[in-house]
């Protein structure tokens, strides 16, 4: 008998659970689009998403995914023939770059494989563009597929004076992990509403320094992704191109308020420490392998260059896990997007709207399926999982 037939829990690294205010925010008929109220609701959305980001520059929604706000950046950023530079970790950091490709952009792909990026390898190829020709380095600071996170600061710094913008890519890490866009001297930065921000999907947002805005029009241009109308507008319909996404825009203000309500660096320190509980649990299952030697492990080896958000790992038998999962629990693991071996590889998410009570029952339930399908695995997951939870709360009694 299946034991999956409670509310069932997606840990698919987006889109993640939507809070049930933010739904109910969404729950209402279209109001007047051209009433004052609504245009005051947007503003403040904008302001809240530019604190969110960390800038005080600008920002510029759309409708549409992340790949619509990849498209909407280069459409600003890239005439015909300009050169990029992608910094890639994974599937997501090649993808952008095939994008990027397709629209005319000579692209140059520096590659890590499934790592995360190395600051003095930037800086040694920065070195050789002795012309200046490459007019931006493009970067995920998070890549879904591998979980692998990129050090911002240290590529911004290896960037040196070189005139390239440093465009990033936050998608799987706002609203999860820090970003400081102003401080840290990001001058576009890419995310969508449906991992840490909480939300449906269907809206993604261009954050740009007025560096970046200087740029000017490109030969890509066209009116809809024009980011200077939008970051400058006055009206409802300027901000979004033509009619808002009415019921987005309410639940966005819902979940931007949850979000200061519980404050930044408490949202940034609570999915650390679901990502450390996930770690331990790895490191416990990673610590006995089957008989052909092969075990679990985590994507990325370096604790302080994974993801917060996802943990992405080589599981034998991954596939029949996350089916016993699906089937038996109710729980949905992500697949191993881009990995070599996609079939004993998965992802668990842990972003967005999501407790420690989740988490915890995420975890257990995976170790139940692999104690169910006999797959071969360390003992003690969920205990050590449980002791990172339990050690952190006690250092905050102290």
């Amino acid at each position: 008998m299946s034991l999956g037939t409670g509310r069932p829990i997606v840990a698919i690294p987006g889109p993640s659970p939507t809070p049930e205010r933010v739904l109910a925010a969404m729950h209402r008929p279209s109001p007047d689009i051209y009433a004052a109220e609504l245009g005051e609701v947007n503003r403040k959305l904008m302001d809240g998403l530019k604190r969110l980001a960390g800038t005080r520059a600008n920002v510029a929604p759309y409708i549409g995914n992340g790949h619509a706000a990849w498209q909407a950046a280069n459409a600003n950023l890239f005439s015909r023939g300009d050169r990029a530079l992608v910094i890639a970790s994974g599937h997501f950091g090649r993808s952008w770059a095939e994008y990027t490709r397709a629209q005319g952009v000579d692209v140059d792909v520096l590659d890590f494989g499934e790592a995360p990026p190395d600051a003095n390898r930037l800086a040694d190829r920065l070195s050789q563009d002795r012309d200046g020709r490459i007019t931006a380095v493009m970067v995920c600071q998070t890549d879904t597929a591998s979980s692998a996170v990129a050090d911002i600061p240290a590529l911004r710094a290896a960037m040196g004076d070189h005139p390239a913008l440093l465009v990033v890519d936050a998608i799987a890490s706002l609203g999860c992990s820090p970003m400081f866009m102003d401080e840290w001297g990001v001058d576009v930065l890419i995310s969508a509403s449906q991992k840490g921000l909480m939300s449906v999907p269907g809206t993604c947002f261009v954050w740009f320094s007025d560096r970046a805005a200087r740029r000017g029009r490109t030969d890509n241009f066209a009116p809809y992704w024009d980011w200077t109308i939008r970051a400058n507008a006055t009206e409802l319909w300027q901000f979004w191109g033509g009619t808002a996404p009415v019921q987005q825009v309410f639940g966005l203000t819902e979940a931007l308020a949850m979000l200061e309500k519980e404050g930044l660096e408490a949202v940034w320190a609570r999915h650390a420490r679901l990502a450390r509980a996930t770690w331990a649990a790895f490191d416990a299952w990673g610590a006995k392998g089957g008989a052909d030697g092969a075990r679990i492990a985590m994507n990325v080896a370096d604790p302080d260059r994974r993801a917060h958000s996802v943990t992405a790992a080589r599981v034998p038998g991954a596939d029949a896990l996350r089916a016993w999962l699906s089937r038996e629990a109710g729980v949905v693991l992500g697949v191993g997007l881009g990995a070599a071996d996609p079939a004993n590889a998965l992802r668990v998410a842990h972003m967005g709207h999501l407790n420690t009570a989740t988490h915890l029952g995420v975890l257990a339930s995976m170790d139940a399926g692999m104690q169910a399908l006999d797959l071969p695995h360390g003992p003690g997951a969920v205990e050590a999982a449980v002791q990172v939870i339990a050690l952190e709360n006690v250092s905050k009694l102290a």
